[in-house]
């Protein structure tokens, strides 16, 4: 077995999956192409690498890394190169340069033993010092670790998350029990952690790994938006990921039942089985719902027809008859429900109530589910609306799963009304948190359109809550003349009817541009977005233009849209700095979304740097201001308005946003909307689907593909069922109101 040792001077390729590397080694003064395995390696470091030389086909003579081992650089250009990598938090070649001008061949030495004489280098406080102390001593004790877990087939990426998760003591909490990772670790399922625990000998019918399984298979009925999953259902569907007899399975129920992990319970002669937070939620949901009408806000002592008129004559508007039976509802009723499509007046019959209870002297709470629908919903009110986190206060304890809403039964919401937007995306485990905070005696407005998706989170909220009838529900269905006028808001109602769209008609906004073969839609969606729309709408193709896809993948899928999409919208360029992350290559100027609740992320506001808050929402759309590699560190400015610094090490709660698939584009409104039309499968191609991306645009739908496939979704009424017991909860429970 041959041996080199020398200097990484580039990272030509990484996975950082599993860890595969291509490299540049400087080996006196040679540059030599090495290929391997790489738990944990920077530029700047010197290697020492085991192996043999092969001849490459067409990359010629490599050297591939059979084994490596970390050597400590013995020069001073050594030690500069290695902490002018990035590997240090606080370190860029600059500092290094520094450092190793002040303390020669003991700068290694210094930062790890005596970190305080940091501060004689100008330029370096106390803070910093101390930063770069814990960086460095984090990365002794990380390096260790992914050499202990890449024995198990983690790579790199899962790595570091276990590490941050477990700290110092990752080692001993994995070989304790190696299914904590499934329940600890964010994105490492349960089939990852039984891959380590058979490296490591577990038996399959390890109590632990029963359980684990259990639970996870649970947690994926919980992902596809079922509150429960049948017991049966679930034993078959463990037994098959677990490969064990289901007859093994009845007494793990058991146990995690006694342990209240999970709950069983009978729900219309089917043994139900809730994950316990979800069933917590349904029942509270369901007695919070029922004590809201039960115990009703005192009446208004006016006169209702009268102060319509006069708001009416205010705003230069004539309600329909509907939105008036909404408006006496709103004043009437203690919790009520407006539901309707585009176009109906869900807005002005909103203005109009909110107009009414303040002309009353009663304090008008707003809200919705994220900042963008939040952010609409004030602009159209000309009040301020919170999105439901920031209303509840969210706070958090020692760690980042530990949140809480301040807001609660026991200090719940001060105000007289609150109303609620875009309710369909409300999943089960807020609606309860939202319900909690609101006291009795509060008038409830919840508005949102039934026919969109349901929420990307458990239960099925607004559409249990109307087909119970439990509780009062008004439905605006006419189609204003000045709607009328937009073929948006006409197809989408004939979408919803089942009727195909028309389109292509002069001085209309809804298009269809025919394409057959996927390459010739993906590269007139390229075209649209770059040249075509802006010129003939005047939208910046980051501001006013949003592709959304029905799917992930595929050439037309969101993954390979924003690839592409980022290639003509943001292309590299010597003063964008990039900063690449797994198979992703983010840049200055990029168009991003937070795709995971972090309640715990600073932000700051652009306006002033004095006001700051906490907290940064899936679905929040953002741009890259900032790549800093020497602080390891990247800048996003959400909304235009608040700017979010996020480590490296945080990057994956984030994806490029130049395309988003149609659930997450949910709560949002965009001026211009193009879609892919393609071939895709029946369960992502629906009617509902379809009508929910058509009603996130304002001015212009462009849609590019087969009419065939177009009809084909009109067509596909397939809605997917989802376990819940929230509507059996209302009808059984309303029924004992008197």
């Amino acid at each position: 077995m041959d041996e080199i040792q020398g200097v990484i001077s580039e990272v030509v390729y990484r996975n950082e999956q599993n860890g595969y590397t291509v490299l540049e080694l400087e080996c006196d003064k040679e540059q030599y192409t090495v290929v391997g395995y790489f738990s944990f390696i920077n530029i700047g470091e010197m290697i020492k690498v085991c192996g043999k030389w092969v001849q490459h086909p067409d990359y010629g003579r490599q050297f591939k890394a059979e084994s490596y081992t970390i050597v400590t650089p013995a020069t001073l250009n050594g030690i500069e190169r290695y902490l002018a990598s990035g590997l240090i938090s606080g370190i860029g070649p600059h500092t290094a340069k520094k450092l190793v001008e002040k303390f020669g061949m003991d700068t290694l030495d210094i930062i790890q033993y005596s970190p305080v004489r940091l501060t004689e280098v100008e330029g370096i406080g106390e803070k910093k010092a101390a930063k770069i102390f814990e960086a460095f001593q984090e990365q002794k004790e990380l390096r260790d670790i992914m050499v202990f877990l890449e024995q198990y087939g983690i790579g790199p990426t899962y790595a570091v998350r276990i590490y941050k998760t477990y700290g110092a003591h990752t080692i001993a909490e994995i070989k304790e029990n190696p299914f904590k990772l499934a329940d600890d670790v964010f994105g490492i399922g349960f089939k990852m952690a039984d891959k380590v625990a058979a490296a490591m000998g577990i038996s399959k019918a390890s109590e632990y790994r029963l359980a684990s399984g259990t639970r996870y298979v649970l947690n994926q009925f919980h992902g596809m938006g079922h509150s429960y999953i049948p017991q049966d259902e679930l034993i078959s569907a463990a037994a098959t990921l677990l490969e064990v007899e289901p007859g093994l399975l009845d007494e793990v129920l058991f146990r995690l039942f006694l342990d209240k992990k999970i709950v069983i319970e009978v729900l219309n002669d089917v043994k139900a089985v809730y994950s316990a937070p979800f069933h917590k939620a349904e029942a509270g949901v369901t007695r919070q719902l029922l004590q809201l009408l039960r115990y009703s806000a005192p009446c208004l002592d006016l006169d209702i027809e009268k102060e319509i008129n006069t708001i009416e004559k205010e705003e230069g508007v004539e309600l329909a008859e509907n939105q008036r039976e909404a408006v006496r509802a709103a004043i009437n009723e203690g919790i009520l429900i407006i539901t309707g499509g585009p176009g109906t007046g869900k807005t002005t019959t909103i203005k109009t109530i909110i107009r009414l209870f303040e002309n009353n002297q009663l304090e008008v709470l707003l809200a919705a589910p994220t900042g963008r629908a939040a952010k609409r919903m004030q602009e159209a009110t000309g009040r301020e609306a919170k999105t439901i986190h920031r209303l509840l206060e969210y706070g958090f304890g020692d760690n980042e799963e530990d949140t809480f809403f301040q807001k609660n039964e026991e200090s719940p919401l001060e105000c007289d009304a609150i109303i609620i937007d875009e309710v369909s995306m409300i999943d089960i485990l807020l609606m309860n948190n939202l319900l909690k905070a609101i006291a009795e005696g509060t008038r409830v407005i919840l508005v949102g359109d039934v026919d969109q998706l349901p929420s990307v989170g458990p239960g099925n909220v607004l559409r249990d809550i109307i087909d119970s009838e439990a509780i009062p529900v008004v439905r605006l269905n006419e189609i204003f003349r000045q709607a009328q006028e937009s073929m948006i808001v006409v197809n989408a109602h004939r979408i919803n009817k089942g009727e195909a769209p028309t389109f292509n008609a002069k001085d209309k906004d809804f298009f269809l541009i025919r394409q057959d073969q996927q390459e010739e839609i993906l590269s007139t969606i390229l075209e649209l977005c770059s040249e075509r729309l802006p010129k003939y709408a005047g939208y910046s193709s980051f501001e006013g233009i949003q592709v959304l896809s029905p799917m992930k993948k595929g050439v037309c899928g969101v993954l390979n849209l924003n690839v592409e999409l980022q290639k003509i919208l943001n292309p590299p360029h010597p003063r964008k700095i990039e900063k690449q992350y797994r198979d992703i290559t983010y840049r200055i100027g990029d168009k991003v979304m937070q795709i995971k609740n972090n309640y715990q992320l600073k932000w700051y506001a652009l306006s002033d740097f004095q006001k700051e808050g906490e907290g940064v929402f899936n679905g929040d759309l953002g741009t890259i201001l900032n790549i800093d590699n020497e602080e390891q560190c990247m800048e996003v400015v959400f909304d235009g308005e608040r700017l979010v610094r996020y480590d490296y090490a945080m990057l994956d709660e984030l994806e490029h946003a130049y395309a988003l698939t149609v659930h997450k584009s949910q709560g949002s409104e965009f001026p211009i909307l193009v879609m892919p039309i393609t071939y895709g499968p029946p369960m992502l191609l629906t009617r509902n689907l379809l009508y929910t991306a058509l009603t996130r645009a304002r001015e212009m739908v462009v849609l590019v593909g087969k009419e065939r496939y177009l009809n084909q979704m009109v067509e596909n009424n397939r809605i997917t069922k989802r376990y819940s017991g929230l509507k059996d909860r209302l009808i059984k429970f309303s029924g004992n109101l008197s």
